[in-house]
């Protein structure tokens, strides 16, 4: 079988696409990776794989580039579509590019699987098209309520995707996912923010009084969700998939501080962010019963494992921090994804050059 995977360049994507390619089963998947390489997009993440591992063939493009995408969905049989604009601050300053890539691009790729027969496409979501909870756990029949640009964009994306099941019957499964950590992680994230900002003796930014909840899924765990709904799930459906440790970004902090052995004087409190969602929680009762998932990292080891990384792979992630701070853009230079409550202040002069 031939898959495409869009998107797996980046942090879950490539994890996904490493995790196929360790398979030595006889049916493991040919595995064709569609990546753009945005600025959170890089080759390294899928290591010496490209162009060394004999399932994996590395194509560099735009789910939005209708002719490109329509002759690689003449060569795969299943879809699994991670490819997407996340940064929930920059989509609150400049909303375009996240229509255009989480809308246009589903749209262009749905479109193409549908005219080349693609047997199975599996669109991964987020669990910000909710919204905010206030008590209790989203089920997957939910209404969708999404409270910024990307949130928003990515539910609109998730009901294009159910529209071509329910109007074409092609066959599409939906993942809805926490908060995901874990190596590889784009510096901007909360949690690789907060290691490489302290390992460089850098003060770490928290929004407002840091009350905002989050649950954390590890991304091998993320990874074997979306697979099992691409092999177990049933067409139409959509799953929740979330790591079960709910913590406010205080207690988030707090942890972060410690295994990087700081303290709280290198906290800097910030404005907090427009609109933002005060807590997010999934019930996993339908992944559980249909797919047997269920996550099988701790957040605390999990998360000791992930400083860990990011300690030890200075290389991997100091280029891309210096290049994002040269490039970066606005006055306040937000630095916020998938909920996570940071906003980050200008860095020192010398971190500049």
């Amino acid at each position: 079988m031939n898959l495409l995977v869009t998107g797996a360049a980046g942090f879950i994507g490539s994890a996904y696409a490493r995790m196929l390619l360790r398979s030595d089963a006889p049916d493991a998947p040919q595995v064709t990776v569609l990546d753009k390489l945005t600025y959170a997009g890089s080759v390294s993440n899928l290591g010496d794989l490209v162009g060394g591992h004999p399932r994996l063939r590395f194509v560099q493009g735009d789910i939005c580039d209708a002719a490109l995408v329509g002759k690689l969905m003449t060569e795969v049989h299943q879809v699994v579509h991670f490819a997407a604009e996340s940064h929930v601050d920059r989509s609150i300053e400049e909303a375009g590019d996240f229509v255009r890539t989480n809308v246009l691009g589903t749209q262009t790729l749905l479109d193409a699987a549908l005219s080349h027969g693609v047997e199975r496409f599996v669109h991964v979501s987020t669990d910000e098209v909710y919204g905010s909870i206030e008590h209790g756990s989203w089920t997957e029949d939910r209404p969708l309520a999404p409270n910024s640009p990307y949130s928003a964009s990515k539910a609109a994306s998730d009901l294009l995707a159910l529209s071509y099941h329910r109007t074409h019957g092609l066959d599409v499964r939906i993942t809805r996912a926490s908060n995901t950590y874990g190596p590889h992680q784009f510096p901007e994230k909360v949690i690789p923010l907060f290691i490489t900002n302290l390992l460089d003796g850098e003060p770490v930014p928290l929004y407002g009084d840091g009350r905002n909840v989050r649950e954390w899924l590890h991304v091998e765990d993320h990874c074997r969700g979306v697979e099992l709904a691409r092999a177990r799930g049933r067409p139409g459906q959509v799953y929740n998939l979330g790591g079960g440790t709910r913590l406010t970004n205080r207690e988030l902090t707090e942890r972060l501080l410690d295994a990087c052995e700081s303290d709280w004087s290198m906290v800097r409190h910030v404005t907090d962010r427009k609109g933002h969602d005060l807590r997010y929680s999934l019930d996993c009762g339908k992944a559980r019963a249909e797919l047997g998932y269920a996550p099988r990292h701790d957040f605390v080891p999990g998360l000791a494992a992930t400083v860990a990384w990011y300690r030890e792979n200075r290389d991997w992630w100091e280029p891309l921090k210096h290049r994002r701070a040269a490039n970066g853009g606005k006055a306040r230079r937000h630095r916020a994804v998938k909920g996570a409550a940071v906003a980050v202040p200008h860095a020192p002069r010398e971190r500049e050059r």
